[in-house]
């Protein structure tokens, strides 16, 4: 009886044991505070289930505008970032609020709009040009207006226009202060102007008429860096697991599997991070 009841009590150890790993198991996770691109594109889906067979870790995701993602992490609401605005993620490491930027992965915005064209842009290769042409033709023109990445961009792209774009706010110059695929189904729907990723415009379904327009000027590059949120303003980030999950993305799998995520036999974003040679 006595060793029928020392039995009991190790295998009920053994299985609290077991039950305790995996709860640990469980809880493990870091979140990342990134855009809607990376979201919306399909790219999380393809990647992170690898990083969290290769460590156990769970990645939770925050798709917001770049802007918003960054004030989040300022905030504490995350381990790592992950956006594409290069001056604001050089600032915020500057500032103290991130440890380091690294390069992870590039594409390149495009102007889409309808057929019919109505401000004559297409096949201009001057992003500039044809935002001037679309401003002097009043032609509806949809903003995120939510100062994402792809905002930001846009602005910037508005200014070297030379067009106060915030005089025509209601006009033809419309802000949804929504995600790029909400921007898009917005776009869709009404037959205008707007910019998006490439990442985001290959894998959006309801395209319905729309086309590209304009692509190819340098000035529509669009890199994408990470972070580690600096552990020393807020305690409570993950920053072990957080590093491991950077170190993975930027190492040679983690860069293999951006590269391999393809829609519709299109490559969506391509790896760009290059090690650092000891020393250098």
């Amino acid at each position: 009886m006595r060793n029928g009841f020392g039995a009991t009590l190790v295998a009920l150890a053994v299985f609290a044991a077991v039950v305790s790993a995996e709860a640990l198991a469980a809880d493990r996770f870091i979140i990342v505070q990134s855009t809607t691109s990376t979201q919306n594109s399909g790219l999380f889906d393809h990647i992170l289930p690898r990083f969290q067979t290769a460590t156990g870790i769970e990645v939770r995701v925050v798709a917001v505008g770049t802007g918003q993602a960054l004030k989040n992490a300022r905030n504490g609401d995350g381990d790592v970032v992950l956006v594409h605005a290069r001056a604001a993620e050089e600032a915020f490491v500057a500032e103290g609020w991130g440890v380091e930027r690294h390069d992870v992965m590039f594409n390149d915005f495009v102007l889409v709009g309808p057929p019919t064209d109505p401000a004559g842009v297409r096949g201009i290769t001057d992003a500039v040009a044809a935002m001037t042409r679309i401003a002097h033709a009043k032609a509806v023109f949809l903003s995120r207006g939510d100062e994402s990445g792809t905002h930001l961009k846009e602005r910037a792209l508005w200014e070297q226009a030379g067009a106060d774009i915030d005089a025509a706010s209601g006009t033809w110059y419309r802000e949804t202060g929504a995600g790029m695929g909400a921007t898009l189904n917005t776009a869709t729907g009404m037959g205008a102007y707007t910019l998006t990723d490439r990442g985001t415009w290959i894998s959006f379904n309801n395209k319905g008429g729309q086309i590209v327009l304009v692509e190819g000027d340098e000035r529509l590059f669009n890199p994408y860096g990470i972070m580690l949120v600096n552990p020393a303003k807020h305690t409570r980030v993950r920053a072990v697991d957080g590093q491991m999950f950077i170190d993975w993305l930027v190492g040679p799998i983690g860069q293999a599997a951006i590269g391999d995520y393809r829609v519709n036999g299109q490559q969506l974003f391509f790896p760009s991070h290059i090690p650092t040679r000891p020393g250098s």
